[in-house]
């Protein structure tokens, strides 16, 4: 899940298959990956094979992932955002139950790890201060205010954004390029 770079990724493909995915360097000619950044919605790999100039998906049945599908889901087109999956079995096609099932659990996990949308400049200014590793009092400072009212930004900021410690809601924060 992410823009360019997954920012959450899961990961359960045969390992001598990602040693050769990764070695090869086949995400840039992989069809999937370029379906799920061109579109909404999902598709069976059968579906997308004609485009398959590199022969991915042909190598990826030597590795048992016979049958494919890919679902993309991008609800906000100006951030950029995007959750995606590629599935693989060996014995069938998807059905298009199992595909709905699929796309529903995508969409889950995509509503339940999207970044924020009520962070306050002033939090969003404290936590970018946070990031390039500035003291509390420092911040304080910088901004003109009292360190209690640096902390109770940065407070009100890791609730919103789930966060246990000031660098982890900073970091969270980039992660979601909010900073």
């Amino acid at each position: 899940m992410g823009f360019a770079y997954p920012s959450e990724e899961h990961n359960a493909l045969p390992k001598e298959w990602v040693a050769t995915y990764t070695r090869r360097g086949l995400m840039i000619k992989d069809p999937v990956i370029q379906w799920v950044y061109a579109n909404d919605g999902a598709a069976r790999w059968s579906e997308i094979e004609d485009t398959d100039s590199h022969g991915v998906l042909a190598l990826a049945r030597n590795h048992g992932l016979n049958y494919g599908a890919a679902i993309s889901l991008c609800e906000d087109q100006r951030s950029g955002q995007r959750s995606y999956g590629s599935f693989a079995r060996s014995d069938r096609e998807f059905t298009d139950c199992e595909l709905a099932d699929l796309s529903s659990r995508l969409m889950h996990l995509h509503i339940e790890r999207r970044p924020p949308e009520n962070l306050t400049k002033a939090e969003l200014e404290a936590l970018k201060m946070v990031k390039d590793g500035l003291l509390m009092k420092e911040v304080a400072n910088l901004l003109g205010v009292t360190e209690g009212a640096v902390k109770q930004r940065l407070k009100s900021a890791k609730s919103k954004l789930g966060a246990k410690t000031g660098t982890h809601a900073a970091t969270r924060a980039t992660t979601f390029g909010l900073i």
